[in-house]
């Protein structure tokens, strides 16, 4: 039998926020909230949010979270031109999402920035120019 994910879940400090975040910022659209979770869906893929207080109630034991950045996951945008990659980046930064690496070209042919949500999840923006080779 072939396992196949179907959602990320991200237990977050503030449900609201993040949930504003993700919806204005981002644009994903919101399936659900049930209390202290939410779902969010977005060209098949599905993200699921739930509230860090109410976790160890769930679990049964108590759990430990990153400070500051989180560099346990990242979730990556990818776009279709370098130059998308510069725009959506300076415009997440002035929407609210702290900006942690500024557009630049990798070695491995890649344009890609890194910018942190409110919680402080990696969120990584990139493209490989597919169908722009002559854009910069």
């Amino acid at each position: 039998m072939a396992v196949r994910f179907n959602m990320i879940g991200i237990f977050v400090t503030d449900l609201q926020k993040m949930l504003a975040f993700y919806r204005d910022v981002i644009g994903l659209e919101i399936k659900q909230i049930i209390g202290s979770y939410a779902e969010f869906e977005h060209e098949g893929i599905q993200l699921a949010m739930f509230e860090r207080a109410k976790l160890p109630e769930w679990l049964g034991s108590t759990p430990t979270y990153p400070r500051g950045l989180n560099g346990t996951f990242e979730l990556a945008l990818d776009l279709p031109s370098f130059k998308d990659v510069d725009f959506e980046f300076e415009r997440l930064v002035k929407a609210g999402a702290k900006e942690i690496m500024k557009p630049r070209d990798m070695p491995w042919g890649q344009r890609s920035s890194v910018s942190a949500d409110p919680d402080g999840n990696l969120i990584e923006i990139g493209s490989f120019n597919k169908g722009q080779e002559n854009e910069k």
